[in-house]
């Protein structure tokens, strides 16, 4: 599902003190409020896509999965500002038809390469380590044991009839932890960010944050009482003193269970 920018709301904005053509952001529900108001002037794309074109340097800063921060150290972590979860996401879970212990393998969306990895982990604290396989296309989903989806995708998946128990890595991880789970956070090249943008990058959040009333009734997406209950109980946006003790737990997981290097998070 794409953003619906509103160019009248945007323009009515005071304008930012910085070019946002090298900003991106990605086109799920929960990633709104970070950007709200500024859509037409940045990039959209999957956090997998916009990893991607950081990597090549053709952005210098965007919304990304924590591992992506965590595995590459190239990037510095905006401080402050965060997509995370205190207990049920809602849109990060594993859909199955079997029961955990007799999952054989499990098809992940590739759009998010943190969904994949927190649920490596959770999975293997379990004692269980079925391989992982890419999901080729949302159409068989329905058809297959085990599947993990993120955003947009599994919300809708959630909503309709289907055969299978959802297990919400959100609340997996906190009632594992007792932590926030930090999902996403805001990437920026090393070497490519100025404080200008860092503190514009805050505007749009804290702007974002505050009008969340607005955007819950303007959006569309879903339906009204469902917007509201998301912000107001699964997802929020902060990246403080609990959301980085959440991060030193699932750097710890990472490394117990076979991701290395896994680097320290700069926060600027």
């Amino acid at each position: 599902m794409s953003v619906a920018p509103d160019p009248d709301r945007a323009a009515a904005e005071p304008p930012l003190q910085v070019d946002l053509r090298r900003v991106g952001n990605v086109s799920f529900l929960n990633a709104v409020p970070l950007t709200w108001g500024f859509e037409t002037r940045m990039r959209f794309a999957t956090p997998s896509g916009l990893a991607a074109l950081l990597r090549r340097d053709e952005l210098d800063a965007a919304v990304v999965s924590i591992t992506e921060v965590l595995l590459t150290d190239r990037y510095d972590l905006l401080d402050g500002l965060a997509i995370a979860a205190r207990g049920e996401v809602k849109s990060v879970f594993l859909a199955h038809r079997s029961p955990l212990e007799a999952v054989r393998e499990v098809f992940c969306d590739t759009a998010s390469l943190t969904s994949v990895n927190l649920l490596r982990v959770l999975l293997a604290e379990r004692g269980l380590r079925p391989p992982f396989r890419p999901l080729p296309n949302y159409r068989i989903v329905e058809d297959l044991d085990a599947v993990l989806l993120i955003g947009d995708r599994a919300i809708e998946f959630s909503r309709r009839p289907h055969p299978h128990r959802i297990w919400d890595l959100g609340a997996a991880w906190f009632e594992r932890t007792g932590l926030p789970f930090v999902f996403a956070g805001w990437a920026l090249r090393r070497g490519a960010h100025t404080p200008a943008l860092r503190d514009a990058l805050r505007d749009m959040g804290a702007r974002g944050v505050a009008a969340l009333p607005r955007i819950v009734a303007q959006r569309t997406d879903f339906d009204l009482e469902f917007r509201r209950q998301y912000f107001r109980r699964h997802v929020y946006f902060e990246l403080g003193p609990d959301e980085k003790r959440g991060l030193c737990r699932f750097m710890d997981g990472l490394r117990a269970h076979g991701q290395a290097p896994v680097f320290e998070p700069r926060f600027v």
